[in-house]
């Protein structure tokens, strides 16, 4: 990883601190966001996402499954959930 040092006025130091400050990230990570922007590298919302979530510490990855379950067995496992969503949303609604 390469570093860069650049000089900037004061004003726009503060607009970036305040920037960041308010997305939750750090200058360096909107510094290196607003370049991707400008030099066309292609960055889609998923990974900025998962960037702004790693930046902030709150990224988290479950672990992969040794073996993806078939389609019938994940119907199987969620039947029935729909009911009790349902049943909460009204008892939630019923208590507003």
């Amino acid at each position: 990883m390469r570093q860069l040092i650049t000089r900037i006025d004061d004003d726009l130091h503060t607009r970036l601190k305040e920037l960041a400050g308010a997305e939750g990230t750090s200058m360096n990570a909107l510094v290196v966001r607003a370049l991707e922007r400008v030099t066309g590298a292609a960055v889609d919302a998923r990974t900025v996402v998962h960037r702004r979530a790693r930046d902030a510490g709150m990224l988290v990855v479950p672990p992969r499954p040794d073996r993806v379950p078939s389609r019938d067995e994940v119907i199987a496992s969620t039947g029935g959930a729909g009911a009790a969503v349902s049943e909460a949303l009204s008892a939630e609604r019923d208590t507003s």
